[in-house]
């Protein structure tokens, strides 16, 4: 746990549990959301292939993903940190260019 409190810059054991539990809440709430979003608009598991499906999924996870990790960071208070890592995977899946819009 000291490797990652060093790689986050973070400094007590609290902030760190904060830190787990928000990506922890996060990541079941995206996934929650991803299924109804799909159905809506008629994608389901039965309706096309898994190969197909699974791609889907993962890309209508991923910008809810980005937003419920900063409103639930935020209110974890944690605001700054969240939004640092969202713009370092951002920068990493060559979209860095959305968060620069919100920085002007």
């Amino acid at each position: 746990m000291n490797k990652l409190k060093q790689r986050w810059k973070i400094t007590s054991n609290f902030q760190l549990f904060i830190i787990l539990l928000v990506f922890a809440i996060t990541g079941s709430t995206s996934a929650l959301i991803a299924k109804p979003i799909l159905a809506f608009i008629g994608i389901t598991k039965e309706s096309v292939s898994l190969w197909l499906y699974c791609p889907l999924y993962i890309i209508v996870i991923l910008p809810f993903y980005k937003i419920i990790l900063l409103i639930i960071g935020t209110l974890a208070g944690q605001h700054t940190f969240f939004w640092n890592f969202i713009k370092k995977m951002l920068d990493r899946m060559g979209l860095g260019f959305i968060h620069r819009i919100f920085e002007k």
